[in-house]
């Protein structure tokens, strides 16, 4: 096979061809894991390959695209533990998308590793840059090819000769989750040897992969709007827009010249307005094909409004990697939280040696880190996503001393960013808005007296006060439990600094007694946190009154401390009452965290999304038991058909040669009358190109809490299904006609190719 082309985009600067030529380093894990390994950028200028020191070992490669970012200096927990022996000009650390871990670098100069750091750092951005069709020129291949052609090749080349024979042909189709028969796999291989040299290379393994991959499903889709079966015009394309795609476009004509000249490989098709089936594929396959509709909120929803009118994306207890028992405390926990535009993170403060405050799981054998590099994170991270406010919640068991470190800390790092007083220096009516704390952190703790008070220059050095209000484990149903807790002195009263207090503006810890109690002696600025129990009683006794808190005052609800292996609850239910700070353990992969992800997919990733009209007023009638007594209660059905899926992954651990036995199943997450799950059969031995053509139907009573998430499964007769893919989204989002849902990984991340097709039609319910 021909040699991928160089980038013509890229200038092949200094750094560049440093990186390409190759450079020692020293790849590092720990104090006493170092290895000199040699790093080189191959000619395609979008991967990179390494291999040890001594010769013949095998090397690997990773892509550009991968590399989330570069970090420079001591800026990983292994770099930094390293500071007496590397220099900090010499380490840099790439940092990987999903879960994958960091790769911290040493090189062999400073030199060396500021060409590497900026060769990197042009890469990644060239990529980021890149259109489909730019993408897609990189390899020696069709334009209308799948990328992913070439990293199958790669896979199934074992010798590395450039050719593959056809034992490499099946063992490539194992990998690719094929279960084909072997006299029709060789037929395939055999009308794409052309040469009959007996070995597939270059175009005939782009002729062996597009018969393999051919969609027949998308071709019959085709040939209904063709009438000379062979193209679209820009009027059968037109019809196909409007009436299967449902698309709302201004000017639908000009939107279809549009897709037609991004997606459309034949440069005559594009002279004549016109779409081929290789376009046809290019563009379902997009993200204008996609079943994610974006367009609703033109980019944003309105920001304007007070705080306690959003969702807001929230992480508990985010300095731990894994379990709360014995787990890995890292200031990782909060960049990869904000990473995902995560808006409220808490941090659980201790007191620390050499008078330094650290954060861990107190009483626990949980690693501890310093508040201070917390901090400093939050000021580099925060706002590196998202523009909105960032909440810190403070979880306060030092001593009054280490206290007053903790405000010099947030006032000294966060300097403007903290936020010391109201907006305006006067106690307004109502919590401010996202778009009023744009680029602000803002801190939620105890305080000492009121917020008018603070304004008026009253207050107290100090007062005796529950300085935390969140002793979870104080919390738990087991008495013995709770026994030892107060035998250790956790939930012991201790005075309160009032540099920190001063600290604590807009989000003032208070305990919860009742709404009754809270709309006669509470303000707006103060919020009330809740064990999951704790919030679920709340709901069972009085939903309706929930909502309506909810509408003038801030809530946070975190999990059980019965949850020591980080797992989560479902936060659906939460956000049902209008639960602004439902916290979940982030670095916990699962279905719950699928769920915030979807939810806050909305409004460009922000971390805030609006709640629905019926809850932002204290006026709300809406209790999510019964919906149907809400004003504007208007039920959908919707109605989606399973066609196929693409190229599912293989189930991770599983044995070699095993085959994906796939179904997909559908679940809506919403209100308690719309919790529903349908699923298809499952198709036997095919994870490459199973078809289903069934239908599931649902009837959706509260569309604007509702989610939706498709799963799919492998198959298993004796015990439980294997996880494959899912993607969740809210179903506001949805949009109708044939789409391709793009599955993501049980962490979230992206695992291109693999999709399933479907079709979407919503409409109103009848007979409720």
């Amino acid at each position: 096979m021909a040699s991928a082309k160089p980038n013509v985009r890229l200038e092949i600067d200094e750094s560049l061809q440093l990186m390409l030529t190759g450079s020692l380093m020293r790849k590092v894990k720990s104090r006493s894991w170092k290895r000199q390994r040699y790093f080189k950028l191959q000619d395609d200028c979008m991967s990179i390959w390494y291999k040890s020191k001594k010769t013949g070992n095998p090397k690997s490669t990773f892509s550009i695209s991968d590399i989330e970012t570069v970090r420079e200096g001591h800026q990983s927990e292994v770099l930094q533990s390293l500071a007496d022996e590397f220099d900090p000009d010499r380490c840099f650390t790439l940092v990987f998308r999903g879960r994958r871990g960091n790769l911290d670098l040493v090189a062999e100069s400073p030199e060396e590793a500021n060409h590497w750091i900026k060769g990197l750092h042009k890469l990644i951005e060239n990529v980021k840059n890149m259109d489909l069709k730019e993408k897609l020129d990189q390899y020696p291949f069709p334009r209308n090819c799948s990328l992913w052609i070439s990293d199958w090749f790669q896979k199934a080349d074992k010798d590395k000769d450039g050719r593959m024979n056809f034992k490499e042909v099946r063992d490539l189709l194992k990998m690719m989750n094929v279960d084909m028969a072997e006299v029709r796999s060789l037929q395939l291989f055999k009308m794409a040897d052309r040469s009959q040299s007996g070995t597939l290379e270059g175009d005939e393994f782009v002729l062996f992969y597009k018969a393999l991959t051919q969609r027949d499903d998308i071709h019959q889709i085709f040939n209904e709007f063709s009438k000379d079966k062979k193209k679209l015009t820009l009027l059968e394309f037109v019809d196909f827009l409007m009436y299967e795609q449902l698309e709302r476009a201004e000017s639908v004509e000009r939107f279809a010249m549009d897709l037609i000249a991004r997606y459309e490989p034949s440069e005559t098709a594009r002279k004549l307005h016109a779409m081929t089936l290789d376009g046809f594929l290019m563009y379902l396959g997009s993200p204008d094909g996609s079943i994610f509709n974006p367009k609703p909120e033109a980019g944003s929803q309105d920001m304007s409004q007070p705080l306690s009118h959003y969702f807001i994306s929230s992480s508990h207890n985010t300095y731990l990697l894994e379990d709360q028992l014995c787990g890995h405390s890292s200031v990782e926990g909060y960049i990869r939280a904000f990473k995902k535009g995560c808006r409220c993170v808490e941090v659980d403060c201790w007191d620390g040696p050499h008078q330094e405050p650290v954060v861990y799981h107190g009483h626990t054998l949980t690693s501890k880190i310093f508040f201070k590099d917390v901090i400093a994170v939050v000021n580099k991270y925060a706002f590196m996503v998202s523009d909105f406010p960032v909440i810190l919640s403070i979880e306060n068991h030092c001593s009054i001393e280490q206290q007053t470190i903790m405000a010099q800390h947030l006032q000294n790092i966060l300097g403007d960013q903290l936020v010391k007083s109201t907006i305006d220096g006067k106690l307004p009516s109502r919590l401010p808005s996202p778009e009023e704390l744009k680029g602000k952190v803002l801190v939620k703790g105890k305080r000492i007296g009121k917020l008018e008070e603070c304004l008026n220059g009253q207050g107290e050095d100090h007062e005796t006060a529950e300085v935390t209000d969140e002793d979870e484990a104080a919390e738990m149903d087991d008495e013995n439990i709770k026994n030892e807790v107060k035998r250790k002195g956790k939930g012991s009263k201790q005075s309160l600094a009032k540099e920190l207090s001063d600290c604590v503006i807009y989000c003032k810890s208070v305990h919860f007694n009742s709404f009754k109690h809270s709309r006669t002696h509470y303000k707006f600025y103060e919020i009330s946190s809740f064990t999951e129990s704790k919030a679920r009683k709340l709901i069972r006794e009085s939903a309706n009154e929930f909502v309506r808190h909810n509408a003038w005052q801030l809530t946070r609800v975190y999990p059980s401390g019965f949850r020591t292996d980080s797992s989560n609850f479902s936060p659906q239910e939460f956000w049902n009452t209008g639960c602004q700070i439902v916290a979940l353990n982030f670095q916990t992969a699962g279905e719950e965290m699928d769920l915030s992800d979807g939810l806050f997919s909305r409004n460009a990733h922000c971390g805030f999304v609006l709640k629905p009209w019926f809850m932002r007023t204290i006026d709300s009638n809406f209790d999510p038991e019964h919906p149907q007594n809400t004003a504007g209660y208007r039920p959908l059905n919707l109605t989606i058909q399973v066609i196929s899926a693409q190229q599912l992954p293989k189930v991770e651990n599983s044995k070699e040669g095993s085959i994906v036995d796939p179904l997909v199943r559908v679940e809506i997450h919403g209100v308690p009358m719309d919790n529903a799950k349908q699923e298809t059969k499952y198709i036997d031995n095919n994870g490459f190109n199973p078809v289903w053509y069934e239908t599931l139907s649902f009837i959706v009573h509260v569309p604007d809490l509702a989610l939706v998430r498709f799963v799919v499964e492998d198959y298993d007769l004796t015990s439980k299904n294997d996880f494959v893919g899912q993607y969740t989204l809210p179903f506001n989002m949805i949009k109708e006609g044939y789409r391709h849902i793009h599955l993501l990984s049980k962490d979230g991340t992206a695992i291109p190719p693999s999709s399933v097709f479907v079709h979407t039609r919503i409409t109103e319910a009848t007979g409720r």
